[in-house]
């Protein structure tokens, strides 16, 4: 075990269903700014082998939700809907746990786009995505009503596929 105690092997990740869902809900609720709808919830179950909650030492503190999109044109694409650890948790390496588990499912799934929105002024969130190569590819003005600014990027990782 390292310094403090504090590893990544101590956090697990668990598949979001029926029987767990309310914990996204409670960690949702404390995470973020603004309320989820039940779509939201319904496309997290049935996208639900991208959508993890991580456990640390059995407490849940942290979660990742996506949805897996037809893309134009065919294909697929993940949209990261939301991914969040309790800030008594982050630099623990949970949140690189959580976002690794989905680009690994994509590699393995040949799914080349991924892609989520950011609030503008979240610098910690655009830099974590930064060092997985994620780029800002859009911005959209007025995508928040509830929050200042109300602008987003959408920040995408093309991921190529040998064969």
């Amino acid at each position: 075990m390292g310094a403090g105690g504090r590893e990544t092997s101590e956090v697990r990740l668990e598949g979001v269903g029926e029987n767990n869902i309310m914990q996204l809900k409670k960690l949702n609720a404390v995470l973020f700014p603004v309320s989820y709808d039940n779509k939201y919830y319904s496309d997290t179950l049935v996208s639900a082998h991208f959508s993890k909650l991580a456990y640390y030492n059995d407490n849940c503190v942290g979660a990742i939700a996506c949805k897996l999109e037809n893309k134009e044109g065919g294909g697929a694409r993940v949209y990261i809907m939301t991914l969040g650890v309790l800030a008594p948790y982050r630099g623990l390496g949970i949140g690189t746990k959580l976002l690794t588990h989905v680009l690994d499912l994509c590699a393995k799934q040949k799914i080349g786009e991924i892609y989520l929105h950011v609030h503008t002024n979240n610098e910690d969130a655009i830099n974590f995505y930064k060092k997985f190569g994620f780029d800002i590819t859009e911005t959209i003005p007025n995508y928040y009503t509830k929050i200042t600014p109300h602008d987003c990027y959408v920040v995408t990782k093309y991921i190529s596929h040998t064969t």
